[in-house]
């Protein structure tokens, strides 16, 4: 695998119009502790009121670029940008109506993003969650930390929480005030079941939250057995003593709905029924992806069938 200082690293900043973007990435360029001199391109894929103010950089070291039309975001065009500025990395202000994933896409190769940020106006959160809570979710799903501006004291700590933690239990919060004062969100998010026992039994409501949790902590769930209500899949490729045990998972709204499973392994051949419901139980283990990364299966010991649950489609509400 290429070595870490093979990468070009990409900082990028995301959130909507008039979210304070601008102000953000001109104070983080201004701060020595993160701008120690590299030759950085600025791309800027969307212009509000503020402008950057150049004349407060260190000389010869920020090259603004403007990317106007998401056309432009292609591997050659980006490749080409930063050899035309000798860049060493790049820091980015992506537009809010872009999707992640299409940027992601249009990064050449050796491009790797090394911090994701997701800014946003607090005073104005709350109508795009529910009026584009799929672009929300898109920027939500791709950054570490969310970073809640003009928030005050109006407002509760816990309606932002629970909307972030719907999406990820990981991403850092913090909340800055109008007097400048910055609060880190130290809420605790226990889970709705006990991850020490060694039979974890999921209600049919907490799945969508141990699924995620899951996947992102795999670790540990190794060698503990679940049992919970599922849907059981064939596909033609798999082995005859393997079978897909899971569940659909609406994260934001229809469109995005997906079949989230584990692949459950037996020691004899397995028949299911489409369309029937199972409840499942099996020991989690971990096997390793090409990436070196650790992916957890099943070892099935025992699928019956079960009446469908309350609401088939499992959420994090």
């Amino acid at each position: 695998m290429p070595n870490q200082d093979d990468f070009i690293p990409v900082y990028l900043f995301t959130g909507f119009l008039e979210a304070g973007k601008t102000k953000f990435v001109q104070d983080a360029l201004e701060d020595e502790r993160f701008n120690t001199g590299e030759r950085t391109l600025l791309l800027i894929c969307e212009e509000g009121e503020i402008e950057y103010d150049l004349s407060r950089f260190p000389k010869d070291t920020i090259f603004p670029h403007v990317i106007d039309e998401k056309d432009e975001l292609t591997p050659e065009n980006l490749e080409k940008l930063l050899k035309q500025y000798h860049a060493e990395r790049v820091v980015m202000e992506y537009n809010g109506m872009w999707l992640i994933p299409d940027l992601f896409n249009a990064l050449p190769d050796d491009w790797a993003i090394y911090q994701a940020v997701f800014i946003a106006d607090a005073s104005t959160f709350m109508s795009y969650n529910a009026n584009m809570r799929s672009l929300v979710v898109d920027k939500i799903n791709a950054c570490e930390m969310v970073y809640f501006n003009r928030f005050n004291d109006s407002m509760t700590v816990k309606d932002f929480h629970q909307i972030i933690r719907g999406v990820s239990r990981r991403i850092d919060i913090y909340y800055e005030y109008p007097d400048g004062k910055t609060m880190f969100d130290d809420i605790e998010d226990p889970l709705p079941f006990d991850v020490n026992a060694a039979h974890i039994v999921i209600e049919d409501r907490d799945y969508a939250l141990w699924f995620r949790d899951l996947m992102e902590t795999p670790e540990k769930y190794n060698g503990k057995t679940v049992t919970y209500k599922c849907m059981a899949v064939k596909q033609l490729n798999f082995p005859k003593n393997m079978v897909a045990v899971g569940r659909h998972i609406m994260t934001c709204c229809v469109e995005d709905i997906q079949f989230c499973w584990l692949g459950a392994f037996s020691d004899k051949k397995i028949t299911v029924r489409k369309g029937q419901w199972y409840s499942v139980t099996g020991r989690i283990e971990l096997r390793r992806n090409r990436d070196g990364s650790p992916a957890p299966i099943m070892v099935m010991q025992n699928l019956e069938d079960a009446a469908a649950p309350e609401q088939e489609v499992a959420t994090f509400y």
